[in-house]
């Protein structure tokens, strides 16, 4: 009888950190999307505006990988009022060859915290100065915090600075920075003076209007955008795709309807139908990167199923070296 090997949050928490295998799996992802055989259709995303909340769908088929995921997960912004995380969900792990299910990963969105992160580290390795050192975090939730981690696993970070609309909040992720990494890590109150000499600055929150402006960006800098995954989204001033000198989606066709690309084409600051070279692409070479010191650059990344079929594919290959989980006989 077929078997589906069952995997909890703390099967998962156990396997798979944020750490260098987890940042290359995601890159190979990345790598897998340029090549034009990946398998992926449009996010599925239902806004429930009711209670501040979403839940997006997505998948991916990557040739090479034996086995394909499909990810629910559920961002509802309001929860830390009632002690509860801002995201959970789940993924199902299928054979590429079968169809038939092989693993369920209840992660409560623990692997795509993992790869949201991981993929940030992505695109820094790829656009941030070799040499950056400094970066400004606006946002202090987990992902916030994970951002941070990631980075400095590819840049020699040694200065952070958090800016959230909750202080506080910023004061504790600068507090929980500076004593896991051992760096300088402090809040800011005002999201300008955060921005200002930052080599990198991250975006991670659900803002609905912008939080980082043109005029605030300075040569040399880069920019990750993250939180702009739906279309009523949007973190950075639309001017500051005009500003930079490369712009760098994940998925071209998802940054123009859901990313920071939607709000600059709404602006009539970007062309509709203009052509950008995407991550993937950069990270196969098929496409330049940073190509000087002073270049601004942006990364705007909405998440992409083959991400998540990546990450689950790592868990699983970590679980059954492990031999973690339950076997479930179906």
């Amino acid at each position: 009888m077929p078997q589906v090997r069952i995997l909890t949050e703390e099967d998962l928490r156990r396997l798979v950190t944020l750490d260098m295998a987890a940042i290359d799996c995601v890159e190979a992802g990345f790598r897998a999307l340029s090549g034009g055989e990946v398998v992926m259709p449009p996010i599925l995303s239902m806004a429930i505006e009711a209670h501040n909340g979403e839940v997006d769908v997505k998948t991916a088929y990557v040739p090479g990988i034996d086995s394909f995921a499909i990810k629910v997960s559920p961002g509802f912004f309001d929860n830390p009022k009632l002690g509860l995380p801002s995201t959970s969900g789940l993924m199902i792990l299928f054979s590429a060859l079968t169809g038939q299910i092989e693993a369920l990963l209840l992660d409560n969105g623990y692997l795509t915290d993992i790869r949201t992160a991981a993929a940030g580290a992505v695109a820094a390795r790829r656009l941030a100065r070799e040499d950056a050192s400094s970066a400004a975090v606006f946002g202090a939730g987990v992902q916030a915090r994970l951002q941070v981690r990631a980075l400095c696993l590819v840049r020699p970070i040694r200065r952070v600075v958090f800016w959230a609309r909750d202080v506080a909040r910023a004061e504790a992720a600068a507090r929980e920075t500076a004593e896991r990494l051992g760096i300088d890590a402090r809040a800011e109150a005002a999201p300008d003076v955060a921005a200002k000499g930052a080599d990198v600055i991250l975006t991670t929150t659900p803002a609905t209007a912008p939080i980082l402006m043109a005029d605030w960006l300075t040569p040399g800098q880069h920019v990750t955008a993250m939180g702009s995954d739906q279309h009523t989204k949007n973190e950075i001033e639309p001017a500051c795709l005009v500003r930079a000198d490369l712009y760098v989606p994940d998925r071209l066709n998802q940054t123009r309807a859901l990313g920071e690309l939607r709000t600059a084409i709404a602006a009539g600051l970007v062309d509709a139908g203009a052509g950008f070279a995407e991550l993937g692409d950069i990270v196969a070479g098929e496409a330049p990167g940073r190509r000087a010191a002073t270049q601004i650059t942006i990364a705007d990344l909405t998440g992409t199923g083959v991400q998540d079929t990546a990450i689950a594919s790592f868990a699983r290959q970590r679980a059954d070296a492990a031999g973690a989980g339950v076997n479930f006989t179906t």
